[in-house]
């Protein structure tokens, strides 16, 4: 019977001392590359504007998700406000370039988490936790008591400091990083993250070595392991071919992929003459043959491109 790995660590007494290491690292805050160095306990903010707890913007069972997540019941999705990445086309940029939402403790998040899992999710979605690793660890301690097991879904732009993705080793059963950019000069003018190519790559190496392929159990469920998601934008800006040839040749080719086709301008993208429109179907199908072209052996195709559906 599968049991998510968090309460192995747990029960090692192990989970309390992860705790208290994140917690501290709010002082001076370092937890992504960002690195503003403030001290977010006494309301101090950086990059992703959140201070000592949580901003949940919304939570409830979603069924828009990759189809081994979502099962028949659901992921259960909790959506932080903010983000450390702040993308200039950002589709949820209501959330994550606002502090909307309201703060929540540990005692609450972690009702969330049960909530989520009594109302029979396969899992619990982080979205965007990046900026909230701290606040997650801290509340994952009372859900655990409350009776938390099912896996844990880190769901992230993937500019993640890996010191940080190691305080969560044996804590996240599945990693879901969405790999934006192959080019630097893209993601600095869309990000302001110059650095995030290699950030990511190293960020998803760390992630690979934690968990590994994704497994999907009997029921189609996904139990453990990586899967990546590739957002196709107008032009290639997100450089497909070089990302999809990084995780056939660098990570796996069964890497577990679903490249998306949902990319639509949005916040300040339909000022840049660049993406300021949805993509083509071939620039789609030229994003699927170049990860057919790497070898990369599990496409996700639970349906057909957006602009191929009447």
């Amino acid at each position: 019977m599968f049991e998510p790995a968090y309460r192995k660590l747990y029960r090692q007494g192990l989970l309390t001392e992860r705790i208290e290491t994140a917690l501290a690292l709010l002082q001076d805050c370092h937890l992504c590359p960002r690195a503003c160095g403030v001290d977010r306990t006494r309301g101090e903010l950086g990059v992703c504007r959140t201070g000592r707890y949580a901003r949940v913007a919304s939570y409830g069972a979603h069924f828009g998700e990759e189809a081994p997540l979502v099962g028949r019941c659901g992921s259960g999705t909790i959506f932080f406000s903010s983000c450390n990445l702040l993308c200039s086309f950002c589709q949820n940029y209501d959330i994550s370039h606002r502090s909307t939402g309201p703060e929540e403790g540990p005692g609450e998040l972690a009702s969330l988490m049960l909530d989520l899992a009594l109302s029979g999710c396969h899992n619990i979605n982080f979205v965007t936790p990046t900026h909230v690793v701290p606040q997650i660890l801290e509340a994952l301690a009372p859900a655990i008591e409350g009776g938390l097991d099912v896996p844990l879904v880190y769901n992230t732009g993937a500019y993640d400091s890996v010191d940080t993705l190691r305080l969560l080793d044996g804590i996240f059963d599945i990693y879901m990083p969405d790999f934006k950019f192959w080019e630097g000069s893209h993601a600095g003018k869309y990000c302001s993250a110059p650095d995030y190519p290699q950030i990511a790559r190293t960020a998803i190496k760390e992630m690979h070595s934690q968990v590994g392929d994704l497994l999907i159990d009997s029921d189609g469920i996904a139990r453990r392991g990586l899967l990546v998601r590739h957002l196709v934008m107008p032009g290639d800006v997100a450089g497909t071919g070089g990302v999809m040839q990084f995780l056939a040749q660098t990570i796996s080719t069964n890497t577990y992929v679903n490249i998306m086709d949902q990319y639509h301008p949005c916040f300040h993208a339909e000022h840049d003459e660049t993406i300021n429109r949805r993509v083509t179907r071939d620039e789609y199908v030229r994003a699927l043959k170049a990860a057919e072209k790497a070898g990369i052996s599990r496409l996700d195709s639970r349906r057909p491109p957006s602009f191929m559906r009447s």
